[in-house]
């Protein structure tokens, strides 16, 4: 049977965890509003550059296609790129996106290498034994498009090389603090008829002229030069685009699963309060009835 002494060590220690937990909600709430206003401020340069992007692609004679919008008709390997995160406590979110991930990829026909974003992710990939590629770890906690771009240079190389005939990304879309969603979009060849789905994934505002036909325009330097910067430059834009979307949803997965913690571990100090009150009281009468079976003895 647990002391009473017992239990006020395990209250002790239960009041000790509830505010480290606590510690780490206020830190979270607080980074995740930063990913939040840092996934917003992201949004409106990706808008301009789908938009440029779309129009070039649809100029009248146009009969150069650049490699990274070319579809390959055979896909022998596909390189999956997963973006987790360096820590835990964070409730599901690390293993929610890699279950995710390996359960599509195991209708997959073609041989499937990684490219994995994360401590967590690596680990995890590491013990089933897959083909990694490639694992970048320990980004800043701000991100910029610099600290990224090389992830996206490394896919893109892969895949104009030839090793690999279609690149996926994996990662968490940032809803609002209460909803994140595993995310699955092509990140090569990129698909530029899928404007709907891709205005919708990303939350940006398609153009009110969308259905137009395209005006024809005379591009300086040239369509072919701004289509070969701007193709690779938006595919890296979409890889740290999902980092700042994973990261926002990271941290509210681990504001909530804080503030369940604190809950529940003030209502197990409660719990054990009220049988450590139990107990004292109980040790208390059985004293008392002792002294008095003492006096009765002497009388």
């Amino acid at each position: 049977m647990t002391t009473a002494r017992e239990m006020k060590l395990r209250i002790r220690s239960i009041k000790n965890i509830s505010q480290v937990t606590r510690a780490l909600e206020a830190v979270s709430a607080s980074r995740v509003r930063k990913a939040e206003q840092a996934v917003k401020a992201s949004r409106p340069y990706a808008n301009k550059a789908w938009q440029v992007l779309r129009h070039l692609s649809d100029q009248p004679a146009r009969d150069w296609v650049h490699p990274l919008l070319e579809t390959r008709h055979e896909i022998r390997k596909v390189l999956t790129v997963i973006v987790t995160g360096d820590r835990g406590l964070a409730g599901a979110y690390n293993s929610n996106i890699i279950r995710f991930t390996l359960e599509r990829m195991r209708h997959e026909l073609a041989a499937v290498s990684y490219l994995i974003i994360g401590r967590k992710g690596r680990d995890v990939l590491i013990r089933r034994g897959v083909d990694i590629r490639g694992e970048f770890s320990k980004l800043p906690a701000e991100p910029s498009f610099a600290d990224v771009s090389a992830i996206g240079r490394l896919a893109i190389d892969a895949y104009l090389s030839g090793e690999f005939d279609r690149v996926l990304l994996y990662y968490t879309d940032y809803v609002s603090l209460l909803r994140q969603i595993p995310t699955v979009k092509q990140l090569l060849p990129l698909e530029i008829g899928d404007v709907a789905g891709r205005v919708e994934s990303e939350g940006l505002v398609a153009s009110a002229a969308a259905d137009r036909p395209p005006a024809a325009y005379i591009y300086e330097p040239g369509q072919e030069e701004l289509v070969e910067f701007i193709v690779p430059r938006f595919t890296q834009l979409q890889i740290y685009q999902a980092i700042q979307e994973s990261l926002a949803s990271e941290h509210a997965a681990r504001m909530v699963a804080m503030r369940n913690a604190t809950d529940n571990a003030q209502e197990l100090a409660g719990s054990l309060k009220l049988e450590y009150n139990k107990a004292r009281q109980q040790a208390i009468t059985s004293e008392m009835l002792d002294i008095v079976g003492g006096v009765e003895a002497q009388a």
